[in-house]
């Protein structure tokens, strides 16, 4: 008999986003009232269940609603989503998703995360370009012969440095656009798409997973906690250091033995398919390196640097980001050259390449709306957090860690999470006298860890760029979410007890 395949990753999605329609039949319907800030009037907004109040924009205001929040970090801005305000939940009359929501909810979708498509999109167009001026392929001979013998120093570099831009603002769907570019080189390095995806990927996980100065998690989960960022940061950072050790150790070793044995390789069945896709891994005739195409690489790099620069300094979000490689790609055509028509049709070609991942993208983001429109994840948070009652804290810690994994599936934005959960969950730490720094670490390490493979999140987006079954990454990547969850979990429990 033929082997069953495993579904692609839109068809995984799909069934997901048909389960979450059907959970909106079972699970009760049920919302937190919400506090919005108005800079303009200097007001709180209170939605309530019938009802909307304007309140004045105090810490008055702020302790009769028991959010222990400096009225400083929304009116600077540190704070600028709805907080779910404690002790407020109600029950709503349902709102199941039927057919036609289920049906709608990719459309949907799409139109929720355009921003993230049309980077997605541009971000084709521009890598497209890239492979046309043949500064790429000179740029990987050069590279390969440079590393030759010492390849695991690319492993090394590009996952610590993604981790880096992980922990301090929250380098995750930019990574997108890294998979086109060094997948080849880590192909022509001799190692396997595996080996860069989890370079890549894993990097970012842990990266956000243990956030140190990330506005996105770190700052904005301490301030809707109502303490200072930096208390914890000791733990986060421990973390850190031995979390991204861990990995890279786990990855090398995998690396390694596909060096010496490509048949080891979890996709080695997928290889002439993936080396056909990514087809500059021909190192064995140098291609020379000219000053055209070091200026091409060094614009290619200037582009990355912007991006990086523009996010983590200027407030720079997708529009500012797409720009960048937009005006990019147009530069890099200028210098090498490329005929008008040639330009056009090879952007266009390009951005098809990636198609695929920005429809996952959109329908990822459909079995979030499906979840809103449904009234259930308010309810999912309201019954979470009711578990922990009565809990000795060693058990209350490890338990905030699972069921913050367990939202991520359901919240897959970390700032979202953060400002919807945190006034409600932190609090519950004063219950068994520990500090709701611990809630803030759980609430990013619940989060990282699933990410690792949460389907709901990026990691479909980035296996369709290789093409690479969703089964064969989670093959890969299973063992080390357990390691990581072993060693996540006595640290937390070492925390609450010293």
């Amino acid at each position: 008999m033929k082997a069953i395949k495993f579904p692609t990753a839109l068809t995984v999605l799909l069934i997901i986003a048909a389960v979450v329609a059907l959970l909106t039949y079972i699970i009760p319907a049920g919302k937190y009232d919400r506090l919005t800030y108005n800079k303009v009037t200097n007001t709180f907004t209170q939605v309530k269940k019938t009802e909307r109040l304007v309140l004045p924009a105090t810490q008055e205001t702020l302790e009769t609603l028991d959010i222990k929040i400096p009225i400083e970090k929304f009116t600077n801005g540190d704070i600028f989503k709805p907080i779910g305000i404690p002790n407020t939940y109600h029950t709503l009359e349902a709102q199941p998703q039927g057919i036609m929501a289920f049906i709608q909810s990719p459309i949907k979708g799409i139109m929720e995360a355009i921003d993230v498509i049309l980077f997605v999109l541009i971000i084709g167009g521009f890598i497209g370009i890239m492979n046309f001026s043949g500064a790429f392929e000179a740029g990987i001979s050069s590279l390969a012969s440079t590393l030759k013998g010492r390849e695991y120093i690319l492993i090394i570099v590009i996952t610590f440095l993604i981790a880096v831009g992980g922990t301090t603002f929250g380098l995750a769907e930019e990574t997108i656009a890294f998979y086109p570019i060094l997948i080849p080189v880590f192909i022509a390095a001799k190692y396997d798409a595996m080996v860069a995806l989890a370079s890549i990927y894993i990097g970012s996980c842990i990266g956000t997973l243990a956030s140190t100065v990330n506005p996105f998690c770190t700052i904005i989960a301490s301030d809707a906690a109502g303490i200072n960022w930096t208390t914890g940061l000791t733990t986060r950072l421990v973390v850190l250091v031995l979390g991204l050790l861990i990995c890279l150790i786990y990855i090398i070793r995998y690396a390694q033995r596909v060096k010496e044995d490509p048949s080891k390789s979890i996709i080695f069945d997928q290889k002439e398919e993936i080396e056909s896709q990514f087809p500059l891994t021909n190192t064995d005739s140098a291609v020379a390196l000219t000053l055209k195409y070091k200026v091409i690489l060094i614009l290619f790099l200037m582009c990355f640097v912007v991006m990086i620069y523009g996010v983590s300094q200027l407030d720079w979000w997708f529009l500012e980001m797409t720009t960048v490689f937009l005006v990019g790609a147009i530069i890099i055509g200028i210098i090498a050259r490329i005929k008008e028509a040639v330009f056009v049709d090879t952007f266009i070609k390009g951005a098809n390449d990636l198609l695929g991942v920005a429809f996952i993208i959109g329908i990822a983001r459909g079995v979030t709306v499906l979840m809103e429109d449904g009234l259930i994840s308010d309810s999912l948070l309201f019954y979470a957090s009711s578990l922990t009652e009565g809990m000795n804290k060693g058990v209350f810690i490890n338990a905030m860690l699972y069921i913050y994994s367990a939202l991520s599936f359901f919240i897959p934005s970390s700032s979202g999470m953060a400002v919807l959960t945190m006034p409600i969950m932190a609090p519950l730490a004063d219950g068994v006298g520990i500090g709701r720094d611990l809630v803030v670490s759980a609430y990013q390490f619940g989060m990282g860890l699933f990410a690792f493979i949460n389907p709901t999140g990026l990691i479909l987006a980035s296996l369709a760029i290789v093409k690479i079954g969703f089964n064969k990454w989670l093959r890969f990547v299973m063992p080390l979410v357990g390691i990581l969850l072993i060693f996540i979990m006595i640290v937390l429990t070492i925390s609450v007890y010293i």
